[in-house]
């Protein structure tokens, strides 16, 4: 090849790449536009992480960016909190949240990050269906009412696994177990999956999760759903029943995601990064995705995600009183 054939290639490869960007192919936009990240504090496993893996392909095309999963589970999502709060504002640095964020400072202490001050509240994208589960082997009980007469025979001697202290997953089951009357003996675990794969083996007896985190296993027959903690009954697992409709009218609690970034981005970097969670989530693969793991999607406005964020942290406050949970 000589050099003027050389240089005629680049040229040519240049033009090309110029009118690729132009046009706004997918492709030459991530080059252009890098890397978003993602942090889960979540482990693998949670209701949270499969919902964003599932969102990862559509959000990569909507921001026109290369879309990173980063799961930073520790401390009950503690860990991946500090570590936004200590990202640039840039919008090059978001996360999906559990509603354990509103929670943490009602049964923490010391925190080190001001819920939601230091963060941007971006969207609240929706809620995920959260069923109580047992292992069949360890717990005969079928339904809600079975299972209470089984933990009233044996006040205390049953364990109850959780996500983590403080978590929506560890809230629930208290608020369960104060509904009902009875008592169990709480285990915390560094997130979801080791919680599921330890009530699987029969270290624990039973515990509440997120839907999308043991559908499976409850199909396959690993694990034994004894109610849905939804007002009605989840299309994606209509076989489930509530334990409203079990007896317990009062018990109903909702698990909500959001997606959050770093104190201090623009308005423009809040647009964008809101703007893409509407386009990722109106996907028609992603609201498949959703209807299969029982997600209700109702995305509301910047602006309505920073007042809901106050409205649910005065919440839970209440309801981490009521059931006697004590900061640690």
């Amino acid at each position: 090849m000589t050099t003027n054939t050389l240089s005629l290639s680049r040229r040519q490869a240049l033009c090309a790449a110029a009118g690729l960007a132009a046009i706004g192919l997918p492709g030459m936009a991530a080059a252009q536009s890098g890397t978003v990240r993602f942090i889960l504090p979540n482990a693998t496993g949670s209701g949270v992480d499969a919902i964003t893996r599932a969102a990862q392909p559509a959000l990569s095309r909507a921001l026109g960016a290369t879309v990173i999963v980063d799961n930073q589970p520790g401390a009950g999502g503690i860990v991946g909190l500090q570590a936004l709060a200590r990202s640039a504002p840039d919008g090059n640095t978001l996360a999906v949240v559990s509603n354990n964020v509103v929670i943490f400072p009602s049964v923490i202490k010391t925190l080190p990050f001001d819920m939601p001050n230091d963060f941007t509240p971006i969207a609240v994208v929706g809620a995920t269906p959260m069923v109580l589960v047992v292992n069949p082997a360890k717990v005969p009980a079928t339904n809600a009412k079975e299972f209470i007469a089984l933990l009233k025979s044996k006040p205390g001697q049953y364990n109850f696994a959780s996500g983590g202290n403080g978590t929506i997953l560890h809230l629930a089951t208290e608020m369960f177990l104060e509904e009902a009357g009875v008592t169990a003996k709480h285990i915390p675990y560094k997130g979801v999956g080791p919680m599921v794969t330890d009530i699987i083996g029969g270290q624990v007896e039973f515990g509440t999760a997120a839907l999308p985190s043991v559908q499976a296993h409850i199909k396959s027959g690993a694990l034994r759903a004894i109610g849905m903690l939804t007002a009605q009954r989840t299309p994606a697992a209509p076989e489930i029943p509530t334990f409203v409709e079990q007896g317990m009218r009062d018990f109903v609690v909702e698990a909500w995601f959001a997606v959050i970034g770093p104190k201090g981005m623009s308005p423009a970097a809040v647009k964008k990064a809101h703007d893409a969670v509407v386009t990722a989530f109106a996907d028609p693969a992603v609201k498949d995705a959703m209807a299969k793991q029982g997600n209700t999607i109702a995305i509301g406005s910047s602006e309505q995600a920073t007042a809901a964020f106050r409205r649910e942290l005065a919440k839970y406050a209440a309801l981490v009183k009521k059931v006697g949970l004590e900061p640690q």
